[in-house]
């Protein structure tokens, strides 16, 4: 039996209630940045009225996220697609929604740029894309531990670190995109949602 990082055992179920209230009912979902594929493991069967497509920009990830949705047993999920979000072209052009959870501060910032320009060409009027991580508020930290994990993040990768969501929220207006939903969740992260204008 596979055995989900600490990090996920804590954030998959409030996580989880928040994207039952805010992504569609039916349709395709799609994750970027699926890492293990241990949360598309949890959620897709908890939301049995949705297609799950998982996808990682690390090639190397997709037998294992192949792996964790086996053993979920859910019948909603696709298999995992490479796909890195600072590419201009994704190998899928159309979804009801989209979600990503802690990847945005531990890749570049031209990740972030890709996700939010992805965003706008893939999902359709109304649809929302769903992002889960700290975040910086208009470019202060929200708690002294995420300035000392930013410094982490620093250490690791000088191009990595957490992102200014008001910063974000002005790129992401330039693809069609409104902040719709700021949700404050455990241990000083938030789950942002913006909205396909």
């Amino acid at each position: 039996m596979l055995t989900p990082h600490p990090a996920v055992q804590r954030n998959k179920e409030p996580i989880c209630e928040v994207l039952k209230r805010v992504l569609p009912d039916s349709g395709l979902i799609l994750e970027v940045g699926s890492g293990t594929g241990a949360h598309a493991a949890w959620f897709a069967p908890r939301l049995p009225g949705v297609i799950w497509q998982p996808t990682d920009g690390a090639r190397e990830a997709l037998p294992i996220i192949t792996q964790w949705a086996a053993e979920s047993g859910a019948d909603n999920i696709l298999p995992p697609l490479l796909l890195d979000a600072a590419e201009v072209r994704w190998p899928v052009t159309q979804a009801a929604a989209m979600v990503c959870i802690n990847m945005i501060h531990i890749s570049p910032w031209q990740s972030t740029l890709g996700l939010l320009a992805g965003a706008g060409q893939v999902l359709s009027s109304g649809g929302v894309l769903c992002l889960y991580g700290p975040f910086r508020i208009d470019g202060q930290h929200t708690a002294p531990s995420n300035a000392r994990f930013e410094g982490w993040l620093n250490d690791l990768d000088v191009r990595y670190g957490i992102r200014d969501l008001t910063e974000m929220t002005a790129v992401a207006a330039a693809h069609g995109l409104r902040l719709a939903q700021r949700i404050d969740m455990p241990a000083n992260n938030f789950t942002v949602v913006f909205q396909r204008t």
